[in-house]
């Protein structure tokens, strides 16, 4: 595995399936991009809302509210403003049932935001189809670079190998710290038995000290 290089890059775009994807998937190179005064944007491509559908203190509109504040927050914390993230509210959890509307709603927002020599976008191999569905319009999105994340492991197929590596360093307590404040996603709705929390071993696989990517061809 090489080690990751990022010189010369100017302009990235970050795509993430859902609000906190983008921290858990590539939250250590935004981090450093910022700090050498590039310029990073993150596009959102669900609503998020699909975390806990049972709940009735959180009902759909306060629970996208929230997961939108955390992600500002978290992004604002490296540096990447408000006009820098953009989120297309598409259903979380209905991206493969939306079929060619959502993929050319995707598509669109993807052609509007140019300028970057750098994309980064989920595995086309992860586990979750709505990564799958982004990934297979991302792929189409003119970029000089790609660099895909994986978030949650193919439990069908043996994903293939990350090609680079990027040590964290000091950086990974930062990471840990972005992702605790995603609390929405951290017990932190409590009348949705069946609703999603992250579980303590996929906080550590999400906060381990290396993150690794894969070189993606178009």
């Amino acid at each position: 595995m090489k080690a990751l290089r990022l010189h010369g890059v100017r302009s990235a775009l970050i795509v993430a399936p859902h609000p906190d994807d983008e921290a858990i998937g590539a939250f250590g190179l935004m981090r450093l991009l910022k700090r050498r005064g590039a310029r990073v944007r993150a596009i959102i491509v669900t609503d998020g809302a699909g975390s806990h559908p049972g709940s009735r203190k959180w009902p759909r509109t306060r629970l996208v509210a929230t997961r939108r504040r955390e992600t500002r927050a978290v992004l604002r914390g490296i540096g990447i403003g408000a006009n820098d993230v953009r989120f297309l509210a598409l259903p979380d959890g209905g991206l493969t049932a939306g079929g060619g509307a959502v993929r050319r709603a995707l598509a669109r927002a993807l052609a509007q935001t140019r300028g970057h020599d750098l994309l980064v976008m989920p595995a086309r191999d992860d586990d979750h189809p709505d990564h799958r569905v982004v990934a297979a319009v991302a792929a189409d999105c003119p970029a000089i670079r790609r660099l895909e994340y994986l978030v949650w492991p193919n439990r069908q197929t043996r994903a293939r190998p990350a090609t680079h590596a990027f040590p964290l360093g000091v950086g990974a307590a930062a990471k840990r710290g972005a992702i605790l404040r995603y609390r929405s996603q951290f017990g932190m709705i409590t009348d949705d038995p069946g609703g999603f929390t992250i579980a303590r071993n996929e906080l550590a696989a999400f906060t381990h000290p290396v993150e690794r990517y894969r070189e993606a061809s178009r």
